[in-house]
């Protein structure tokens, strides 16, 4: 039986999907794009700032599961150009220890939900 995940500490949906759905001990996330939660705007200052946001708006998710960034099993990163990587990465990898960090790709893709530089998924496991 699936258990949908909504938290008011990560951006609403804005379209018919919700934030995470857990079925059994598995949890699937929605992408996280940089919506400050309180405000709905988005955080594009840097691409580090937006990337921040994004693990931020992540972490708020998987603690509304029970879930924390160790239980993530397989990370999908969506950027709008490939030179912004290890900016990303960087931030990215504040977030998990590199020796049980978990599964990952990243993919450039022509454009995101409301034309944002970086999209984090994730799948988690308890």
């Amino acid at each position: 039986m699936k258990k949908i995940i909504n938290t008011p500490n990560a951006p609403a949906p804005i379209g018919p999907y919700n934030q995470a759905v857990l079925v059994g001990n598995t949890l699937y996330t929605s992408g996280q794009i940089a919506l400050d939660p309180k405000t709905m705007e988005l955080i594009t200052d840097s691409i580090e700032a937006e990337t921040k946001q994004v693990m931020e708006n992540m972490k708020a998710v998987l603690a509304a599961a029970d879930m924390t960034f160790e239980d993530v099993i397989k990370t999908s990163i969506f950027i709008s150009d490939m030179h912004n990587f290890a900016k990303i990465n960087a931030v990215y990898g504040t977030y998990f220890n590199e020796d049980t960090a978990p599964a990952r790709e990243t993919v450039e893709v022509a454009n995101l939900p409301k034309f944002v530089n970086v999209e984090i998924s994730m799948i988690a496991m308890k």
